[in-house]
């Protein structure tokens, strides 16, 4: 596949981040860049209306990751996730792998509810041995 069209010039951060599918919506990119979560080429910003060219890197901090995001392409229109994926490369770093860690045993697995009476004098009864 070929990169979309309009790789060159220069295109409106918050249109930029709604076409590569980074935000739902437009006005959800424009809060995302007018927040200070995103950096172009380790710039902070504080407007949406910030150009991006080909070949600057976006720092955006999202939720619970960090996206490292080289522009390839600027793009047209908001197309499909595999145009999408078009207009940058993914430089961002793997998650943590999940380490399985035995409970502490004085922990309850979640969602088990309060403990009763019984499982109360059980748990003091391993923490303190006497």
């Amino acid at each position: 596949m070929k990169p979309p069209a309009g790789s060159g010039g220069a295109l409106r951060v918050d249109k930029w981040l709604w076409f590569a599918r980074v935000t739902k919506s437009r006005s959800l990119a424009q809060k995302l860049a007018s927040g200070g979560h995103v950096r172009i080429n380790k710039d902070k910003i504080t407007s949406a209306s910030k150009t991006v060219k080909v070949g600057d890197v976006l720092t955006i901090g999202l939720e619970r990751r960090i996206l490292i995001l080289k522009v390839v392409a600027l793009g047209t229109r908001r197309g499909p996730y595999a145009e999408a994926q078009l207009l940058y490369e993914d430089m961002s770093p793997p998650p943590p792998e999940k380490t399985d860690k035995p409970m502490a045993p004085a922990q309850r697995e979640s969602g088990a509810g309060r403990p009763t009476k019984r499982d109360r004098r059980r748990m003091d009864a391993f923490r303190e041995p006497d």
